[in-house]
């Protein structure tokens, strides 16, 4: 393909964010703990860019869409007990990361009842089959003493599961926290902890991060501290809609969740038009050169999919009636749903956050 044409998008002016606050009607992030550090990254971003009229034009149709919510059921995941539910569903949101192998870009696979799964799917089907089978995989205890060979047979598939050692060591972490001060099961730890994310006594996601390093997702950004918290604030995100209708969970103030900053929603902004790169960057993800870790690029990537989703979401919001409005996660999920199969390749960056 002609480079040229990835390249194409960066005629556009950036749009600082005082000027896309202003076109999308002023949604604003002053005093939340995501959006107030990812704002400046946006304003100074060098690689990343943000165009506010686009974010107008997808607004305009996308606002008429179903935008459903989702309730997290599936045939991955374990029904019948809503402890061991959610149980599961923390499982694997701790090893919810890199499916794909940075060398030769294999997606993890496996099969599971005769059903072929792949991605994050497919680290669930390998759960879901340890479950069926009996092994302890909700208790601390055999968490936190699980052995390499053991966790890979636990996850047979296609090829060995990207960066399992990375993967054992976040589960011998939360098996010896669940183990420590929880009997053993996350649901305890759930129903000790506050319903607020956010509280000035200390919400449930500073909670969450304090009590499981592993979570715990920041940078820094030109000396300053930059918030993502993708995997804590997903893990939130599917216990509160999974259980707000049944009464075993439900947060009481989820429209403070953002979007989640991972590979695939940087990449529905980048084709919507919403996004575009510096023709160096543009290059390195078009030739699947590693974007490294905390490097300005990868921080740039993520901080203005959180700012531009944010924006975005106020802009569908504007044309919704008051019922029908939408939260930011939902948006995560229409345009991760839409895209997670593309051909489009993403930024690759060797990661346990996303």
């Amino acid at each position: 393909m002609n480079r040229r044409v990835f390249l194409g998008t960066m005629a556009a002016p950036l749009v600082r964010v005082r000027r896309v606050t202003t076109v999308t009607g002023g949604m604003g992030s002053a005093g939340h703990p995501i959006l107030d550090t990812v704002g400046p990254v946006v304003a100074g971003a060098r690689h990343v860019r943000l165009h506010g009229g686009r974010i107008e034009e997808v607004a305009s149709w996308m606002a008429y869409e179903s935008l459903p919510w989702p309730d997290f059921r599936s045939p991955l995941i374990p029904e019948g007990n809503d402890a061991d539910t959610m149980d599961f569903i923390f499982l694997t949101a701790a090893i919810n990361f890199a499916f794909t192998d940075f060398e030769n870009h294999v997606v993890f696979k496996t099969t599971y009842r005769g059903r072929e799964y792949f991605d994050s799917d497919a680290m669930m089907a390998c759960l879901k089959r340890a479950y069926e089978e009996g092994a302890p995989i909700l208790a601390g205890g055999f968490l936190r003493e699980l052995t390499r060979e053991a966790l890979a047979r636990l996850f047979a598939g296609s090829t060995t599961i990207p960066m399992l050692d990375e993967r054992l060591a976040i589960f011998h972490e939360v098996g010896g926290a669940l183990e420590k001060s929880h009997q053993g099961r996350f649901h305890r730890f759930i129903a000790s902890s506050p319903r607020k994310l956010y509280a000035e006594e200390g919400g449930l996601l500073d909670r969450l991060t304090a009590a499981f390093p592993s979570f715990g997702d920041e940078s820094r950004y030109r000396g300053a501290r930059v918030r993502f918290e993708k995997r804590a604030q997903l893990l939130l995100w599917q216990l509160h809609a999974r259980f707000r209708d049944g009464g075993f969970f439900a947060l009481e103030d989820p429209e403070k969740l953002t979007i989640f900053a991972d590979y695939i929603v940087p990449v529905a902004l980048r084709l919507l038009g919403i996004l575009s790169y510096s023709p160096e960057l543009e290059w390195r993800i078009q030739e699947r050169i590693l974007v490294p870790r905390a490097s300005e690029e990868e921080i740039e990537i993520r901080a203005s999919s959180i700012w531009a989703c944010h924006l975005l979401t106020s802009a569908i919001n504007e044309r919704r009636p008051r019922e029908r409005r939408v939260i930011e996660p939902v948006i995560d999920g229409r345009l991760w749903t839409h895209y997670h199969e593309t051909h489009w390749p993403h930024h690759l960056t060797i990661t346990t956050a996303y």
